[in-house]
């Protein structure tokens, strides 16, 4: 008699197992030194970051939520300004914003990825009267259209920030990596992430030596020489432990990639077998009521730090709740946009404002995807999916 493996959203024990020798080694390293704030490892992760990434300089710091803090912090963002970013998004996308005083303005997404739609965000901007910088999200690990947002900062005179705490290793349509084209990304590494550490950090990188400088000495209460002070700052200094960790786990990070590719690959299959279509094909046009991600063609290149599916709405919660008796682990990112959180509601932003953003609320459900994850449990995972939508879709068209 067989029985159904267990799949969680996510595990890292295979992957540390794998490399704990490795761990061990760099830990011990900086326990040795004892340099536990900065130092040497952190100034060896930045530069192996910056190669990795394509990109001149790189500045360590607390997380990726800090990042953004220090970013609009060197582009000069004061009280009062505005800033265009996706209500579709992890919290600290708009958080960081408003932290400091900024206003984040909503814009809504590509129903297609997920990602910020350029059409409404020039849309977005003639409302605005202090724009200070355009913030694109690399949602799920797929690249947002840079060479329109690129465009779009050029017209308007104001900074690109790409928030690419999912999207290390990404590429956009013309095979640019993320990263690269606005004038500061900022990075999380966050456990879950692809590359993710033993704890919180980030990261910020930007082309120009200016700005590296500035999100260096903001990083350390606005100070380049110890106890004088040019601004104010922030603590947002990066800890060596894990700029040793994150050094080991850099130098895996391709293969890694390569797992999520290759299982989201098995899902894409096994649901195109049983009728389904990519997000491009809106749910309301029928046929099998599921649609998986869709995947930019070469040269971009998509990394999967979710692989997010979409059903009706009326189904979502009900498959999560069969999912979890099968023992699937499931998130949904994002359940309430930012747009319509309790927060939030100072901005004024009122419910049917950004409809793809709120119909993706309630229909998308992230799998697990993780690189080690079996075929076994793959199959698992994408049986349960396709039976469930079946029978649902069945039980609908008998009604």
């Amino acid at each position: 008699m067989s029985t159904n493996p267990v799949v969680p959203l996510l595990d890292l024990k295979p992957q540390y197992t794998a490399i704990k020798s490795e761990i061990d080694e760099a830990i011990a390293r900086v326990v040795a030194s004892q340099v536990f704030i900065l130092g040497p490892e952190v100034e060896a992760f930045e530069k192996e970051v910056a190669q990795y990434c394509g990109i001149n300089h790189a500045v360590g710091c607390t997380s990726g939520s800090d990042a953004i803090v220090l970013a609009l912090m060197a582009l000069g963002g004061k009280p009062g300004d505005e800033v265009l970013c996706p209500s579709f998004t992890f919290f600290a996308t708009g958080g960081a914003v408003a932290r400091i005083g900024l206003t984040p303005v909503w814009v809504d997404i590509d129903p297609a990825t997920y990602n910020m739609c350029p059409v409404a965000t020039a849309q977005a901007a003639k409302q605005c009267k202090k724009l200070r910088a355009i913030m694109p999200v690399h949602l799920y690990g797929q690249a947002a259209d840079m060479a329109a947002f690129a465009a779009l900062g050029t017209q308007l005179k104001v900074p690109i920030v790409e928030d690419a705490a999912q999207a290390i290793g990404s590429r956009d349509a013309q095979g640019t990596g993320v990263g690269v084209r606005g004038a500061i990304a900022t990075w999380s590494f966050f456990p879950s992430k692809n590359l993710g550490g033993f704890g919180d950090g980030g990261m910020c990188t930007a082309n120009c030596p200016d700005l590296a400088e500035s999100m260096k000495m903001l990083r350390v209460h606005g100070s380049k020489i110890k106890y004088i002070h040019k601004v104010v700052g922030m603590n947002g200094r990066l800890d060596a432990l894990q700029a040793a960790v994150l050094r080991v786990k850099l130098r895996h990070l391709e293969s890694w990639h390569a797992g999520r590719q290759r299982n989201a690959a098995f899902y894409d299959a096994a649901f195109s077998a049983a009728g389904a279509c990519d997000s491009r094909t809106p749910l309301a046009r029928g046929g099998f009521a599921l649609r998986f991600p869709y995947k930019l063609p070469a040269p971009a290149r998509h990394i999967y730090n979710q692989y997010v599916i979409r059903v009706p709405k009326a189904i979502r919660d009900d498959l999560r709740a069969h999912l979890t008796e099968q023992k699937i682990g499931t998130e949904i990112y994002y359940p309430v946009p930012l747009h319509l959180q309790e927060c939030f509601e100072y901005l004024g932003t009122k419910p049917g404002t950004l409809p793809h953003t709120e119909a993706a609320s309630l229909e998308t459900l992230a799998l697990p995807i993780f690189p080690d994850l079996s075929q076994d449990q793959l199959k698992h995972v994408a049986d349960r999916v396709v039976g469930f939508v079946g029978a649902a879709s069945k039980a609908t068209v008998a009604v």
